[in-house]
């Protein structure tokens, strides 16, 4: 895929998609991460459904229900009754940092209050792609996540594009627009390689701004992925 850490092939790749492009790869279990791309960094949007489910799942097993419909559905309101079951603001945004901090990514922050009117205070916290994959490639090897783990390989077919379509991808979506309108759309999860497991993480900035083409983008990402996982040397288990 590429050498020294890198993703030159990916970088080239990237350069003819009608869209930026970010991509990071890291060994389950945990290892180097290998990057590619220029979008390294940007709002979670409804990814970080997933650290949330888990702190939610971890305070109060009863929102199994909305733990399933905010991850397979990507339900807004199911994610925020989870938000507020955890005490809403600064105490939420703490029980949800712990989870980070605990599955290897100690350095995001969770926006604990709402800083853009419509959104939630959760789906604008800025997530690295890197930081992302890492916390990724702890899930598997993590009881508090069975439960979520087993929602992300549930994704609702309309939602299963991109990453979706890789071996054995469990996998959540985010996306929305920036204040001026156009769209980022991201993604991350595990998938399977010869190897054994990674996580991945990928993000795509459209150049037309608008959501449906950033789902083309992930997709044309997704299928240059898939025959390179097998030869990936990066594959692990926990």
């Amino acid at each position: 895929v590429g050498v020294g850490g890198g993703l030159e092939e990916f970088d080239a790749f990237a350069r003819q998609l009608p869209a930026q492009v970010g991509l990071a790869i890291v060994p389950v279990g945990g290892g180097q991460v290998i990057t590619g791309g220029t979008v390294m960094t940007d709002v979670a949007w409804s990814t970080i459904k997933v650290p949330l489910a888990i702190a939610a799942l971890t305070a109060d097993p009863a929102q199994a229900g909305n733990a399933a419909a905010a991850i397979t559905a990507s339900d807004n309101d199911a994610a925020q009754a989870m938000w507020d079951d955890l005490g809403s603001g600064t105490a939420a945004a703490a029980a949800v940092q712990r989870v980070l901090a605990e599955f290897g990514d100690p350095g995001t922050m969770v926006q604990p209050q709402v800083t853009r009117p419509g959104f939630t205070a959760f789906g604008q916290t800025i997530w690295p792609l890197t930081a992302q994959a890492q916390f990724a490639a702890s899930l598997p090897c993590r009881g508090a996540a069975d439960e979520v783990l087993t929602l992300m390989g549930q994704v609702s077919p309309d939602q299963s594009w991109g990453l979706g379509a890789l071996p054995g991808a469990r996998f959540k979506g985010g996306w929305g627009p920036n204040p001026s309108g156009g769209y980022l759309v991201r993604q991350f999860g595990v998938a399977d390689t010869a190897a054994g497991q990674v996580a991945i993480a990928v993000a795509a900035v459209p150049t037309s701004g608008v959501f449906e083409d950033g789902i083309a983008v992930l997709d044309r990402v997704a299928s240059w992925l898939a025959p390179r996982l097998a030869a990936l040397t990066v594959g692990s288990t926990c």
